[in-house]
């Protein structure tokens, strides 16, 4: 169900959530929504987590969204209590997968994908009703919970710890809350046990942030300690008060069944802690800072790119914005480097190369990691479920961070040769020199136009803005290779010449791979 409604919608639903949150309260509710529609906490908070690495969502941001989904993970518990147990719901669930089913064998590949999206509820009903009937025995059959629930408060710690450590291993707890409401409605537990295990999943479920937030930035971990810690001191102060909180809901809920009740404590408790603590979003924020230092901003060294394949809640559009994240960040290292490289043309000097040559070098071999790592994880990507136009971008974006990978080689290669016209004292007249900058500077505003539509399709207009750019740069390398050969013609130095014209082709090849990104950034969907 929930890779059917992510594949269909899943995109739309994450990029929206990258504009709902202008405030804390904002967004609760974004978190709320999109956890109500794709049935899943973990899946949110995996995107906040995801968002923030990507710089799609501040920190302040991400807090209000997180609580949200806390809340909105409710809504299975409710599904089963409603629905479960008050009629046979088996009887239009194999109806529903049916016509799911009829779905997914057309050819439009939404349609496909919201078939999936109705037969995952179809089963989901199904899987309910098997719940029901497989639990319909009596607690003498099931010894050891029979057992717990005679040991008083330890009884209760035992069905917490359970609550952890099952819903961790499901990856879901709202999976767990179905299990557990199952249980108590078939006098397997007992109202008390069946709180405590509801309240431990909610610590378990917070294993999918923690998984997601491995290899990320500062603040990305960040988001996921605040999940951790909003769900494991709620819970504790839960326990603490566990006797009046379970007479509160009883109250709450007179006359109802018990399903209704867990339903009533789970949703409850979500909202009685997300009240507690939405007045204090800036002292979290603070704290998180304190607990997660700083990520270090020096030298360019070791890229690390995980492709988190274990976290149960794999979500292809999340995986591509991670992907054009990187890619960003990729094209923002080589504008570096080729601004490094302005400096040496209008500065031929010593100095270039003792602040400059151990940097080019270094962001050299970082883009090479960068590009062997980007192709392995967008491979990966190609191997989840994805729409036609996902897996066509797919291969453009491979395409693109060979085309960025080939620049970096050309800026350090423009590098090294300018290097060597310094260590081995070439002259070139002062008018040559000067012809070279216009040259170096329409390079540089290629490769500016290039970082600014990155990850974005370019229409007819601005692929037109990149061919003049391209007949620019190719107009003005004839130009120089022209004049450069007749000095060779007249006499002048061979060496210097020949440096001098890789120095022009050099930059030509970075205007050449500028414009190859332009086509592909035109044919993304």
């Amino acid at each position: 169900m929930s890779d059917g409604i992510q594949k269909s919608a899943g995109e739309k639903l994450q990029r929206a959530l990258g504009m709902m949150t202008g405030n804390r309260f904002v967004g609760i509710l974004t978190g709320l929504a999109i956890t109500m529609i794709i049935q899943s906490s973990g899946a949110t908070t995996v995107m906040v987590v995801s968002f923030i690495n990507a710089g799609l969502l501040t920190l302040t941001q991400s807090v209000g969204v997180i609580f949200g989904a806390n809340i909105g993970t409710t809504i299975t518990a409710w599904i089963v209590s409603l629905f479960g147990f008050n009629f046979k719901i088996s009887s239009f669930a194999i109806p529903m997968f049916g016509m799911g089913f009829f779905l997914t064998i057309l050819k439009d590949s939404n349609c496909r994908n919201i078939g999936e999206a109705i037969m995952g509820f179809g089963l989901l009903f199904m899987g309910l009703s098997g719940l029901s009937d497989t639990f319909s025995f009596d607690p003498s059959d099931l010894k050891f919970l029979a057992e717990v629930q005679n040991l008083g408060v330890i009884s209760i710690l035992i069905g917490f710890v359970i609550g952890i450590l099952v819903t961790a291993l499901m990856h879901s707890s709202s999976a767990f809350s179905a299990i557990v409401i199952t249980m108590a409605f078939n006098n397997i537990i007992t109202w008390e046990v069946s709180a405590a295990m509801t309240l431990g999943s909610n610590i378990g479920s917070t294993i999918d942030a923690v998984l997601a937030a491995f290899g990320t930035n500062a603040d990305a971990r960040r988001s996921a300690l605040i999940h951790v810690l909003f769900n494991v001191v709620g819970t504790l102060l839960a326990l603490i008060f566990l006797n009046p909180l379970l007479s509160f809901v009883t109250w709450l809920s007179a006359g109802q069944n018990i399903a209704i009740r867990i339903s009533v404590l789970h949703t409850v408790f979500k909202i009685v802690t997300t009240l507690v603590f939405v007045p204090f979003v800036p002292q979290i924020v603070r704290l998180s800072q304190f607990l997660v230092k700083d990520d270090n901003d020096g030298a360019l060294r070791h890229y690390h790119l995980d492709f988190q394949e274990h976290t149960g809640k794999e979500s292809t559009a999340m995986h591509i914005i991670r992907v054009e994240k990187e890619i960003a960040d990729m094209t923002d290292v080589v504008t570096q480097m080729f601004d490094r490289l302005q400096i040496g043309f209008s500065k031929r000097s010593q100095s270039f190369i003792d602040e400059h040559a151990e940097a080019l070098e270094s962001a050299e071999d970082y883009c090479d990691q960068m590009h062997e790592q980007l192709v392995r994880y967008i491979i990966q990507c190609q191997h989840l479920p994805v729409t036609d136009n996902q897996r066509a971008n797919l291969s453009l974006m491979i395409q693109i961070t060979d085309d960025i990978e080939a620049m970096s080689d050309d800026c350090f290669s423009a590098g090294m040769l300018l290097q060597r016209s310094i260590e081995k004292k070439m002259k070139f007249p002062q008018e040559d020199m000067e012809r070279l900058i216009p040259y170096v500077e329409l390079a540089r505003q290629f490769l500016q136009f290039i970082r600014i539509n990155i990850n974005k399709h370019l229409d007819e207009n601005k692929l037109a803005m990149a061919t003049e750019l391209e007949e620019q740069i190719d107009l003005f390398r004839k130009n120089l290779k022209k004049i450069a050969r007749k000095r060779l013609e007249s006499g002048a130095d061979v060496k210097a010449e020949l440096l001098y014209l890789d120095l022009i082709r050099q930059i030509e090849k970075i205007g050449d791979h500028a414009f190859s990104i332009s086509e592909l950034l035109a044919q993304t969907a």
